[in-house]
């Protein structure tokens, strides 16, 4: 059923975006030569070279636009990133475009045209996905379209499955609950959603609530459970998906080397390796310094108040655990009370931490104490995106109860990173932190990298998690 509306959206979103497209040029050629947004000066060229675009667009357009992971049928996390998305595509289609443009001799296109076009389609674009994308959600949101579902495991997995299908409600379906064998569980609430019985009640949980769907999210060690739900499914003839462990399924993702003939599965195989990591480092040390650089004023700014409201160290120097695991010391504006653990010893800030100062409150809020890390990047300690960097204490805490936690030292820690940008910090779900950073391991490009930090410039005021 997803997989059908998927598809579906996919064919309606390349009509859209050629549509939108088509019209950016029309509007492109009618701006520079009928309004004359610039004076014309060689005369107005015919609009029919213009015209013989089309089929090229019609074949550039799509290809750029799916490896930019805007046609999976599904909105993005946000409209913001789906924005950004579509600005990164156009432009890199028009380039391309551009550079076939520049072996054809017999005509001479306006720069100024193109320039035009690709301010337009990218508004033109990011509009008729939003229309669509609310029209899907009008659609789906009716009665009559939509399915019920039933998840099977009221765990973290299921409850975030749960939440993934809340937030998509273009996909038309509405979650009934949970069973779970937890006799901990029974008539508990996850998610808003209450946990209707166990997995043998499945049949009678499936009649009395009109369950069309069901979701299997069990934990990897219950595969008995599974293949006994896929049973219990088969006569009730229910669409039934089952739910990796996604943190197994990010730490267990292998790559295939050849030995002399004999292949051999590396199961730690990342992109960030060879070259990528030598790019990445010089991207680093030239934005790194940079940034330092700009914020200078600020920095002194920052550690003349911190200073003066108590006369205490302006830094505050901290054990943490960086690339392959090797210790480093972190860089960052005091926003406690001097040797605030000496009593308490190592824990994480909770809100109204009456150990945290004035001003580090207010600069925990704006994630300003981390500015000082740039020294850490400079120095390649840290990077600018990566893995929050964890204490000893917590890190040797961490791996005893999810041992795929370790993986995430296989790139340097960074400034902010793919589960920052997703409101993951400070005393939120290290399960879903560990799942978010392993999938930036696993998926890097230095293109993420520039999302990241856009995403961190538009976001960092809104962490809920930053005390």
């Amino acid at each position: 059923m997803i997989g059908e509306k998927l598809r579906i959206n996919r064919t309606v979103l390349v009509v859209v975006d050629l549509a939108a497209t088509y019209l950016a040029l029309l509007l492109a050629y009618h701006l520079r030569f009928s309004v004359e947004v610039y004076p014309v000066t060689k005369g107005v060229p015919p609009f029919a070279p213009y015209m013989a675009l089309f089929p090229i667009i019609t074949l550039i357009w799509p290809v750029v636009f799916y490896f930019r992971g805007l046609l999976q049928g599904k909105p993005q996390r946000s409209r913001v990133e789906e924005a950004f998305s579509v600005t990164i595509a156009v432009v890199v289609a028009t380039f391309v475009l551009n550079a076939g443009l520049a072996f054809y001799r017999d005509f001479t296109y306006s720069r100024l045209v193109l320039a035009i076009f690709v301010l337009l389609d990218v508004v033109l674009v990011v509009a008729g996905r939003l229309v669509f994308w609310s029209a899907m959600a009008q659609l789906w949101a009716s009665s009559r379209h939509r399915r019920r579902a039933l998840i099977a495991g009221a765990g973290e997995l299921g409850r975030m499955v749960a939440e993934k299908l809340a937030q998509h409600r273009e996909l038309g379906l509405d979650v009934v609950g949970f069973l779970d064998d937890d006799p901990g569980k029974a008539n508990a609430r996850f998610e808003g959603l209450p946990v209707l019985g166990t997995t043998d009640q499945l049949a009678e949980v499936v009649q009395r609530e009109g369950v069309d769907q069901l979701y299997v999210a069990l934990p990897l060690g219950a595969q008995h459970k599974t293949v006994r739900l896929l049973k219990l499914a088969e006569p009730l003839l229910l669409a039934v998906r089952v739910v990796p462990d996604l943190l197994q399924y990010y730490a267990l993702r292998a790559g295939v080397e050849d030995l002399d003939g004999i292949p051999v599965i590396n199961l730690t195989q990342i992109p960030l390796a060879g070259w990528n990591t030598f790019l990445k480092r010089l991207v680093d040390l030239l934005l790194g310094s940079l940034a330092l650089l700009v914020s200078s004023p600020v920095l002194a700014a920052i550690a003349l108040v911190v200073w003066l409201e108590d006369r205490g160290p302006v830094f505050y120097r901290q054990l943490r655990m960086g690339l392959d695991g090797k210790p480093f010391r972190i860089v960052k504006f005091r926003t406690m009370v001097p040797d605030a653990e000496q009593e308490t010893g190592p824990r994480f800030a909770v809100p109204n931490d009456p150990r945290t100062t004035r001003v580090g409150t207010w600069l925990r809020r704006l994630s300003l104490d981390e500015l000082p890390q740039l020294i850490n990047v400079v120095r390649g300690e840290m990077s600018l995106v990566g893995p929050r960097p964890e204490r000893p204490e917590f890190v040797a805490r961490f791996r005893e109860r999810y041992p795929e936690y370790m993986s995430r030292h296989r790139v340097r820690a960074g400034i902010t990173g793919w589960a920052q940008v997703h409101d993951l910090r400070g005393q939120s779900s290290i399960r879903k932190r560990i799942a978010y950073d392993l999938y930036y391991i696993d998926n890097w490009t230095l293109a993420l990298d520039f999302k990241i930090m856009w995403l961190t410039a538009l976001r960092f005021w809104r962490h809920r998690h930053a005390y």
